[in-house]
């Protein structure tokens, strides 16, 4: 039952927001198989052209115990499972933010929030249930670190100040914060370290 509140709660944090080159003489280039390069002439030189992605390096992680290693690894698991969340929440906050840019009716708007609602709900509820209680608290987290907004200005904002109250309620339940923010140089130092490493293909 716990744990239904919880998904809940992340559901209406969801619905609450809604190098190829340029130059003349760079040339693509595709062979018949691998992968696709550019090039470019310069003199009676032609020199072909791939991107490379970062790669990061930070100094080794020394665990002082095997209690702190599993829980690193933990936290790569749930980066893993919660960061996806959370571009989504960022990519439907941009694009909820554009589209009631063109609803001047308050009425329209919402009549729009509640059909968006809806069908958020129905599209990532199966998903979200999956997640562990510490997941989503990790989700919570990461919505802030997305969007540079905490959950709770989120909800205050699209969904009024009683609900943002009442969802802080709820998430006190489960040891979170809606108003806490994401402190990469601090507390939260770690996980950004693992959430370079995933976005970077390294983890």
């Amino acid at each position: 039952m716990i744990k239904k509140h919880y998904i809940l709660l992340l559901l209406v944090i969801l619905t609450g927001h809604f190098t190829m080159l340029s130059a003349d003489n760079v040339r693509p280039q595709a062979p018949s198989e691998g992968h696709r390069l550019g090039f470019q002439v310069i003199g009676n030189d032609t020199l072909y052209l791939a991107f490379l992605k970062d790669f990061y390096v930070f100094p080794d992680l020394k665990f002082k115990n095997r209690k702190q290693e599993e829980f690193y690894w933990r936290t790569v698991r749930d980066v893993k499972r919660a960061l996806p969340y959370a571009k989504i929440v960022s990519a439907e906050l941009y694009r909820v933010n554009i589209l009631l840019g063109d609803i001047k009716s308050e009425k329209e708007r919402k009549k729009y929030l509640s059909k968006y609602e809806k069908e958020v709900f129905k599209k990532y509820s199966p998903e979200l249930v999956r997640l562990t209680i510490n997941q989503g608290r990790l989700l919570l987290k990461l919505i802030d670190r997305e969007t540079n907004t905490t959950s709770y200005d989120l909800i205050k904002q699209y969904r009024g100040n009683v609900a943002a109250f009442f969802w802080q309620g709820i998430a006190r339940i489960f040891g979170s914060n809606l108003k806490s923010e994401y402190d990469a140089q601090g507390n939260d130092k770690i996980v950004e370290r693992v959430i370079t490493l995933v976005e970077a293909g390294q983890l």
